[in-house]
């Protein structure tokens, strides 16, 4: 029940600023967020990798209403290029950009994200990886499956996200399991009313499910964005069937969660890629992490209490 709650205070203005501004606060976010900048971030993506754990970099941010601050945004990605290119890591370090980060909420806001996103996949390209583009909320789904599709053209190895919880994504994971996709198939994080998306855990479990099997089936690269041990297990069973090899998909999981089942799957031989975020602007993606499970919520109100 307090899911929702979780989820309309990480829309609150007034909560961001009495959060964000509390001492005790930042060190128990440093579970979940790996650091402030892409260069106190460099070592520990160093150190997965040394451990046989792939990653996906996120810079934090979300909501952009200023041309400049997508511009901002753009730039920031450009940087974490530039540190990773003598990384030399190929697609084991790739990005996951979120559309709302680039102007997709601005007046002309589709185009200006495709511009801005761009840039970033072209200069990932030019190192050897690749982008991701993030699921938000559903309002933003149809702009950023066309991007995504205009991307594509040029870089087809760019990825998708998509959502269990809306009503539509089983048909669209039919059509983005083409050759050469990548997808990744996530429950959802973001307050969507009923009429859009279901609302019961387990009806959003069973629909990730049958999402997942079309993903196995389909013809394109399947990333299982997943920390429930039973749905882990699904996956690995649906990969069997279809006939897919361990390197034919992946796990992915987010930096802080579970770190213990990460090393565990890399160490069978699973691909096993990280969500690794960093930045100072951590507020929503925080949140939306205390919303997804109890435990984490948990977490950060016994480390509070302990600080106190």
């Amino acid at each position: 029940m307090l899911g929702p709650v979780i989820l309309a205070a990480s829309r609150s203005d007034a909560l961001r600023r009495t959060i964000s501004a509390a001492p005790l606060t930042k060190p128990v976010v440093r579970r979940f967020i790996a650091g402030e900048s892409v260069e106190a971030t460099a070592p520990a993506i160093e150190t997965m990798a040394s451990q046989g754990l792939e990653v996906t970099l996120d810079v934090l941010g979300e909501d952009v209403t200023d041309p400049a601050e997508a511009t901002r945004s753009r730039d920031a990605y450009l940087r974490l290029i530039e540190v990773l290119g003598p990384l030399q890591l190929g697609e084991r370090a790739e990005m996951s950009v979120k559309l709302s980060c680039m102007g997709q909420a601005l007046d002309g806001g589709h185009d200006i994200a495709l511009k801005n996103v761009t840039a970033i996949v072209e200069a990932a390209n030019a190192i050897g990886t690749t982008v991701t583009l993030d699921a938000e909320d559903h309002t933003t789904v149809d702009s950023t499956l066309a991007i995504h599709s205009a991307l594509r053209e040029r870089f087809p190895r760019t990825g998708a996200v998509v959502q269990s919880y809306l009503f539509r994504t089983e048909e669209d994971c039919r059509r983005l399991a083409a050759a050469g996709s990548r997808v990744r198939l996530v429950k959802g994080a973001y307050k969507e009313p009923a009429s859009v998306a279901y609302q019961d855990k387990a009806e959003v479990d069973k629909a990730y499910v049958r999402c997942l099997r079309v993903l196995m089936e389909g013809d394109g690269y399947p990333m299982v964005g997943s920390h429930d041990p039973r749905l882990i297990a699904i996956g690995q069973e649906l990969a069997q069937r279809a006939g897919r090899k361990l390197a034919d998909y992946e796990f992915q999981m987010l930096y802080g969660i579970r770190t213990a089942e990460q090393h565990r799957l890399a160490a069978e031989g699973h691909r096993m890629r990280v969500y690794v975020a960093y930045g100072t602007d951590w507020y929503g993606y925080f949140m939306r992490r205390l919303a997804e499970r109890p435990a984490n919520l948990a977490f950060f109100l016994r480390s509070l209490a302990g600080r106190g």
